[in-house]
């Protein structure tokens, strides 16, 4: 059997990493916070606890879905950040290189600075504009560099067990007949569930290198909105406002690209092509 380690296993993809293959392999679930479920408690930007952890399972698969992903703390703590989301990957990567894993390390769509007017290809330069987005950069770099097993997929607008965008409207529908979202930010809403069963399928390869693991489809945030309204028949009206007017209300939010749609010609070029779902059958199924 193998030994898949996932760090950051109580989020929202790691959580749905261990309903993916919980019938088929042996999965060592690790959490960097507070140990819980059953699971192991590890701090990936110690390199000993890392060595440690690995050392004692060797692992055959690492997915690393530990990140620190609020856009708005990594700008207020761009060092703190980067310590998580480059030194940490830094440090599992060695571990994957060392033991000969497969390595995944999950970035993000903000490595991209959203200036674009068409899907950004997986070999596109990116030019990240935020702390968040430089810091997932620096973590793709030290993976790709350190272990040469890596997958590495950017996702983006991502939503399953936990704190996600869908949620908030939802509690915000319980109490509201109407919600001010952001109508000039485009990209592709993903489903956790989606992107552990792409991960599940390239962990099964050896076809390292970059990926874009998104849904297929793209729209507005108000759009996401209205439409998580509608199928699940909630009567909350949606007031689309521009990303300035969004900023005035909201001075302390870092930037977000105004358009982060990525392109899947790498998952498009497989044989046979690997097809995540169009966004709105994905959020319809997740919402049922």
């Amino acid at each position: 059997m193998k030994k898949i380690l996932i760090t950051g296993a109580a989020g929202q993809l790691g959580r749905a990493l261990a309903k993916e293959y919980k019938s088929e392999d042996v999965l060592l679930v690790l959490t960097e916070a507070v140990a819980c479920d059953g699971m192991e408690v590890m701090d990936i930007t110690d390199p000993d606890a890392v060595s440690t952890i690995c050392e004692k399972h060797k692992p055959d698969v690492i997915i690393n879905c530990a990140a620190a992903t609020n856009v708005d703390g990594c700008e207020a703590d761009e060092a703190g950040a980067y310590r998580i989301n480059a030194e940490g990957v830094h440090n599992l990567a060695m571990m994957a290189s060392e033991f000969g894993s497969k390595f995944f390390q999950i970035s993000t769509d903000y490595v991209f600075s959203g200036s674009a007017d068409e899907p950004y290809l997986e070999d596109d330069t990116p030019d990240p504009v935020s702390a968040y987005g430089r810091t997932k950069l620096a973590g793709e770099r030290e993976a790709l560099m350190c272990c040469s097993r890596t997958f590495l997929i950017r996702t983006e607008w991502l939503y399953g067990e936990g704190h996600n965008f869908v949620r908030t409207m939802l509690k915000l529908a319980e109490s509201r007949d109407e919600v001010s979202v952001v109508d000039d930010q485009i990209g592709s809403p993903t489903s956790a569930k989606e992107l552990a069963r792409l991960i599940h399928y390239l962990e099964g390869t050896e076809n390292f290198g970059i990926y874009h693991g998104t849904c297929r489809g793209q729209c507005s945030w108000a759009d996401l909105a209205e439409t998580v309204f509608e199928i699940t028949g909630k009567a909350v009206r949606v007031e689309r406002i521009s990303s300035e007017e969004y900023k005035k209300r909201n001075p302390k939010s870092a930037f977000r690209p105004a358009y982060s749609v990525l392109s899947h010609d790498r998952l498009d070029r497989l044989d046979p092509p690997f097809v995540m779902k169009e966004w709105r059958d994905a959020l319809e199924e997740y919402l049922k």
